[in-house]
């Protein structure tokens, strides 16, 4: 609905700033005029209780105004050039790569000596886990942040990303950073003054004189680390009160109910934004806001803010999209994209964590079965979202696809999920894995798994005991993996070190501050000597490099597998076989992958079930022309083995 008065009142705020609304200013002043009621609706839901409320989003515009005005003019020509584009961030022209960078390369500055690494890989946008100041052994890996805006010296400094980001864009690159909305350090500045007894900013947080809240609300609010930090909740001496804590007893829980800390917020995601970045990561979206005798996750408030956050970003950077990195069942991760008025208004991308775990799960059994139940889902993703696709990342693999998708598919939920965890932390006779289960819950018997790609696919083993027919399988199954997530639709994420098959790094053990948590397996310290190798054929590690490298090439080829929302699956001939269709405008790409550890058929009626049949499939893996319903009644797949068909490209 129109609102006049609102629009009157940021007339007279913009006319006060004498920006020029009709000439250079004109695009930024119509955003304003068309988003304005739509974050004013978003903050009165929140807010409109307080008697500070006109006062407070006064000083939210303000902040909005004032972002823009900062904004380089490069990177409002950047916006421009995205906005021209239907949904830039679609493309399948986009490939990423997550990194540490000091255990990639040690520090922001050598990072300008490996962006030609990437370009030879075809990595062309960079997520740089957490660079910004937090307490070392303290750091829950850089996610406590004591300073949002100063780069922790252990890398470098802001001029150092900076200088990066100059150099990338140059490239044509994207970056990523994160921001932690959740909570920060207890060595925060906000904290410290807290901790001195300073009521404004003991209101950025949850305190409490006693125990008796925070007993109510750990009767329902889940633990997140239950072996190294149980509770949500840590007592402070200094000023004899308990403070929220929902993950480590260092990383304080911000409060939302209080709108300063939403505009403190703000002002820092545009200061990421006017670094340049492309594509901001929002940490652990789903627990920014907290309600008493809930779980406190992904309550309605929480997409309110993210809603809040989107239109203000779509106001003054346009050009930045938000990631939500919200790890949460197939329902609940579908209302991060937004719904009813905000649908496509709220998360730019998500993580297809649950893609990613039935990959795991399809990987173990050798069945598609559970997987294919849970597509009714995960296609419900709106038009112009994406998602990121992955194999592997710097977290954990949980498995928090529903009971009822396990028990569609004809198994039991605790079993199965059992007989998942036990192959791969190696508890299961006969198992190729080499990982490990983290943050066990004795309780519940939940549990996560740590490893890395390779070693989880089992080439660690393959290698230890110097099997090489095993080693070539590994490599199959990692490739198999690669590419089953490349070519699904969303931007593909490699995690360093996978690009030429690391195996678990157990140095973690020996250092304060990571020995206890066993993630730090699959987060390994990049040996440059070792990377060469990717150069000599005939090695592992060129192997595994020039395979992703081609997997890259090919889907940079196929226009067809831009995130259209245009991706369905195959009935399941053979339920050890996963295939998906790509259309678009006429070109159709099929997707085969064999995840068992045998050779598999597949009817060739599998590819006239939708649409004409082709005549002839163009495998692009391979460069065979294969004859549809040719000399054989089946397509015959090699255990562990993909093909990539095109029905009407041959090159």
């Amino acid at each position: 609905m129109y609102n006049f008065g609102l629009h009157e009142h940021i007339n007279a705020i913009l006319k006060e700033k004498k920006m020029d609304v009709a000439g250079k200013d004109n695009s930024f002043y119509t955003r304003m005029l068309a988003n304005a009621g739509a974050v004013f609706e978003l903050y009165l839901e929140l807010y409109q209780h307080r008697s500070d409320t006109e006062q407070l989003f006064d000083r939210l515009i303000q902040t909005v105004i004032a972002a823009y005005e900062t904004r380089s003019a490069s990177l409002k020509k950047r916006d421009t050039e995205k906005l021209q584009k239907e949904h830039w961030f679609i493309s399948n022209e986009i490939t990423g790569m997550s990194l540490y960078v000091d255990r990639f390369c040690g520090d922001i500055k050598s990072m300008q000596n490996k962006l030609d690494y990437f370009e030879q890989l075809g990595v062309n946008f960079l997520h740089l886990m957490p660079l910004f100041e937090s307490p070392a052994n303290e750091s829950d890996g850089g996610y406590a942040v004591s300073n949002f805006r100063k780069v922790d010296e252990r890398f470098g400094t802001l001029e150092d990303l900076q200088a990066l980001q100059s150099s990338m864009q140059e490239r044509n690159m994207y970056l990523m950073l994160d921001i932690v909305l959740n909570h920060t350090s207890h060595k925060h500045e906000w904290a410290l003054k807290a901790k001195q007894g300073e009521k404004q900013y003991q209101d950025y947080f949850y305190f409490y004189n006693d125990r008796s809240l925070p007993d109510e609300y750990d009767k329902t609010m889940p633990e997140v680390f239950p072996e190294s930090s149980p509770g949500s909740f840590t007592y402070i001496k200094e000023v004899n009160k308990w403070v929220m804590t929902v993950f480590h007893n260092y990383q304080w829980d911000l409060n939302y109910t209080n709108p300063q800390v939403l505009i403190e917020m703000l002002d820092t995601i545009f200061f990421y934004a006017n670094l340049g970045v492309d594509i901001l990561r929002i940490d652990a979206p789903a627990f920014i806001w907290k309600q008493l005798g809930t779980t406190s996750q992904n309550l309605p408030q929480a997409h309110t803010i993210l809603r809040l956050i989107k239109q203000c970003v779509q106001i003054a950077t346009p050009g930045m999209a938000l990631l939500g990195e919200a790890i949460v069942a197939p329902k609940e991760i579908m209302k991060y994209f937004g719904t009813d008025n905000y649908t496509g208004r709220e998360c730019d991308f998500a993580y297809n964590a649950t893609q990613m775990a039935l990959q795991w799960d399809m990987l173990a059994t050798g069945d598609t079965k559970v997987m294919l139940a849970a597509q009714q889902e995960i296609l419900k993703k709106p038009y112009g979202t994406s998602w990121i696709t992955y194999t592997r990342c710097h977290d954990d693999i949980g498995l928090g696809y529903d009971d009822e998708m396990i028990a569609a598919a004809g198994y039991n939920p605790y079993q199965h999920r059992k007989y998942i965890k036990d192959y791969y932390s190696g508890a299961y006779s006969g198992s190729p894995a080499t990982g490990a289960l983290f943050s066990v819950n004795d309780k519940t018997g939940d549990a996560r798994i740590s490893g890395s790609l390779a070693s989880l696919c089992g080439l660690e083993k393959a290698l230890k005991e110097k099997d090489e027919k095993a080693i070539e399988l590994s490599i199959q199954k990692i490739l198999l993996m690669q590419a089953h997530s490349f070519f699904l639709g969303g931007v593909p994420m490699l995690f360093y070190g996978d690009e030429c098959g690391y195996t678990n790094d157990y140095s973690y053990l020996k250092e304060d501050g990571k020995s206890y948590d066993n993630r730090w397996m699959h987060r390994p310290l990049i040996d440059w000597k070792k990377n060469k190798k990717i150069d000599k054929e005939g090695t592992v590690e060129h192997s595994i490099f020039s395979g992703t490298q081609k997997l890259i090439a090919i889907r940079k080829q196929l226009s067809v597998i831009a995130d259209k929302s245009n991706i369905s699956w195959i009935t399941p001939h053979n339920i050890h076989v996963a295939t998906y269709l790509r259309e678009h405008h006429g070109s159709r790409f099929w997707g085969v992958f064999n995840f068992k550890d045998e050779a598999s058929f597949l009817t060739w009626y599998a590819f006239k079930e939708k649409g004409n049949p082709p005549a002839t499939l163009y495998d692009h893996w391979t460069g065979e022309t294969l004859t549809v319903g040719g000399d054989h009644e089946f397509l015959v797949l090699k255990p562990y083995e993909f093909r990539l068909f095109d029905a009407n490209l041959t090159l």
